[in-house]
């Protein structure tokens, strides 16, 4: 999906909101768990209520992972319903991934060939080239052929206590880490293919991550169970053409473990995506 496709989604749904898909087998409805697969049972069922007001879904490759072949397969399933049925969804894989060399090759030809999902999160810390080859046309199938219009979403600033011993640390001319990752980082990519993953909870700093990414997609957790302000992050870090995708896991998925999950998820949802719509017209 490039970058003008992503922005027109968002106009016309006035959300910028990300519906974070941490499944969690011990938090679903329990009705769930006699399904043969009831972790796609239950990605389909929030997907299918929440698509209306979200532009963006965040598989979180841990809570598939943790349940080895058979939660591969219910992400690759969940992957392929949303293109089947909700093509017009970003689709990324949070799995912060970043190794050097053909590691990443191959990371990136997992996520972007095999999985053809939209965007992956990467971790930083490995440099240049452990960040290009998810940027640059990988090899990511069996033929050589390159998916188009794939972004890497590069962990910046984080909401987690943990982020202040690196991240916010200072060097003798008080550039912070996080922005010299930031700054470093725009020699690698660019708007069309770069993102940041930057904490909620983070409130004014998004002002000074406008400073060294004025114009940069960023993707925004933090925002519901954890606290963060809607508003804050708005105030400080949306742009002409929005610029942001918030992400909301706990708070609109675990709204409730009824057989009405579903119902009640949409309606947190939609309260979340006409918060939006109101930010989104006051600017």
């Amino acid at each position: 999906m490039t970058r003008q496709e992503l922005v027109a989604n968002i106009r016309k749904k006035q959300s910028f909101l990300c519906v974070g898909l941490d499944t969690d087998l011990k938090k679903v409805p329990e009705h769930l768990l006699g399904e043969d697969d009831p972790i796609f049972a239950f990605n389909k069922a929030i997907i299918d209520a929440t698509a209306p007001y979200c532009v963006a879904y965040k598989p979180n490759l841990a809570f598939y992972e943790a349940f080895g072949v058979k939660g591969l397969m219910a992400f690759e399933k969940t992957v392929k319903y949303l293109k089947q049925n909700y093509p017009d969804q970003f689709i990324i894989a949070d799995a912060k991934r970043g190794d050097i060399g053909n590691t990443s090759q191959m990371y990136a030809r997992t996520f972007f060939g095999e999985y053809n999902v939209d965007a992956l999160t990467v971790a930083p810390y490995m440099g240049e080239d452990s960040v290009t080859p998810f940027i640059l046309p990988p090899s990511v199938s069996p033929e050589g052929e390159g998916k188009k219009n794939h972004w890497v979403i590069l962990l910046a600033l984080t909401s987690n206590k943990g982020s202040f011993d690196f991240q916010l640390m200072e060097d003798k001319d008080g550039e912070r880490l996080f922005e010299k990752v930031i700054r470093k980082s725009r020699e690698w990519g660019n708007d069309e293919n770069m993102m940041y993953v930057v904490g909620a909870t983070r409130g004014e700093m998004f002002r000074d991550i406008r400073k060294v990414a004025p114009n940069a997609f960023l993707l925004v957790p933090g925002v519901g169970a954890q606290g963060g302000s809607l508003e804050e992050v708005c105030k400080y870090g949306m742009i002409e053409d929005c610029g942001l995708l918030v992400n909301s896991s706990r708070a609109i998925i675990y709204a409730d473990k009824t057989e009405n999950f579903a119902q009640v998820a949409a309606e947190k949802a939609k309260e979340m995506a006409e918060q939006m719509a109101k930010l989104i017209n006051s600017k």
